[in-house]
């Protein structure tokens, strides 16, 4: 009961997530009166640590700093400009598409919003799309970012479950595409019900030369996704040399990198991997408590005197979820609940990893658009300098298309392992 409370506390107060799961693992040792389990804290908190695909983290970090250092983005839109400008509502479409592809490359939904909403909200004002809207459309857009791959989330997933990264990167493709076309449907039914302006396709010179210019960042996922598809190299290979591709167009891009931003890249770069690589040592040790402590076996108990359907469980699963992402960043909440709640989805009910981890992933990276934290809809404010309360208003249909996409993922297993 002292270790609830002081994790309940610890919470409630803000502290920061990694140190609650320490706190808490402390207190259980402390009370439970094993004092010996202090003798291997230690030794559990770095056995975190000891995972090659860990690597990966600040490697796809850096990669994404070092492609808006070389101002990819812009490029991107240009691209995605070539394929749908020209319909009807273009700019919303081209919006869509450049997260995605946005989303090939930075593998991180906070990150991505802060870049688009920069990118896209000014040029869909410009042209007559409602400000709430626009800022919507990129938010939502940002959800592309945990489910395609490279995503951050499924590599901590993937450390955590001890799932090979690589295969978790191809789960998640069709969850992707799938996520992309719901919200497509929902800008055209948007579209057809507020009259969206007519676009405008681009000709065939410049429409050469946007690709020509975008041809240099399809190098980045063609070179994580096309070396684990073919075994090339592992994920955390495929980043290293996407890494140094990102290098090399960023030093070449006309934006040339001096010392002092390259150095300020890396110190990013390095703070931001040390913070999520620090929850994952802390993980470690409260997962370390979670297992002694048997609390998988007494909550897998409980779900399943309520039911024995894996999609009713996956359902309650989201509901908490749900609940849980509107509370705690992505990442940390990941990092809190796999170890708790995989050994039931897979132990009691037979659920494949890949499927679960495609599932709690884009749930809970939804609590960055939900109140009452909402991270992304604060980044999205923020960078346009339109209110939430107007984002959101915008948003629901989105919201309802991934919760959509949530229940078929659930429902659907292959959606998620047809491709493994």
């Amino acid at each position: 009961m002292t270790t609830v409370a002081v994790f309940i506390l610890c919470m409630f107060c803000a502290v920061p997530v990694a140190f609650v799961l320490i706190l808490t693992a402390i207190t259980y040792v402390q009370a439970s009166g094993n004092a010996v389990l202090f003798d291997s804290f230690a030794q559990q908190l770095f056995s975190g640590l000891e995972n090659y695909g860990l690597l990966a983290i600040p490697l796809f970090m850096m990669t994404g700093e070092l492609m808006n250092e070389g101002g990819m983005t812009r490029r991107l839109v240009q691209a995605a400009r070539v394929f749908v400008g020209g319909f009807r509502g273009g700019l919303a479409y081209i919006n869509l598409l450049a997260n995605m592809f946005m989303a090939a490359i930075i593998g991180s939904a906070a990150s991505q919003i802060a870049v688009m909403s920069r990118a896209m909200v000014p040029a869909m004002k410009q042209e007559g799309y409602r400000p709430g809207f626009a800022a919507a459309t990129t938010a939502a857009g940002g959800l592309l970012a945990p489910v395609v791959p490279p995503s951050m989330m499924f590599v901590i997933y993937g450390v955590l479950a001890q799932l090979p990264i690589g295969d978790m990167f191809i789960a998640g493709i069709l969850p992707g595409l799938l996520l992309f076309g719901t919200f497509v449907v929902v800008v055209t039914l948007i579209g057809i019900a507020q009259g969206f302006p007519q676009g405008q396709w681009m000709s065939r010179s410049d429409a050469a030369q946007a690709l020509l210019g975008c041809l240099p960042a399809s190098l980045i996922p063609v070179t994580i996704i096309g070396g684990i598809l073919f075994g090339v190299a592992t994920p955390t290979e495929s980043a290293a040399v996407a890494s140094l591709v990102a290098f090399a167009m960023a030093w070449f891009s006309g934006q040339r990198l001096t010392l002092p931003r390259l150095f300020s890249l890396f110190r990013r770069t390095a703070v931001n991997s040390g913070m999520v690589v620090f929850m994952i040592a802390a993980a470690n040790v409260f997962g370390w408590v979670v297992v002694y402590e048997a609390l998988p076996q007494k909550l897998a108990a409980s779900i399943t005197a309520i039911t024995s359907d894996p999609f009713l469980f996956l359902l309650i699963v989201n509901a908490m979820l749900l609940f849980v992402g509107m509370l705690i960043d992505g990442i940390a909440a990941v990092i809190l609940v796999t170890p708790i709640l995989l050994p039931i989805a897979t132990g009691s009910y037979d659920i494949d990893p890949f499927q679960f981890g495609v599932v709690l992933c884009l749930n809970l990276v939804l609590g960055l658009l939900t109140p009452p934290v909402g991270v992304g809809l604060f980044i999205t404010s923020s960078m346009t300098g339109i209110r939430v309360a107007e984002i959101l208003s915008a948003l629901w249909p989105f919201l309802l298309a991934v919760a959509l996409v949530l229940v078929a993922l659930s429902y659907w297993p292959l959606l998620s392992t047809a491709l493994l």
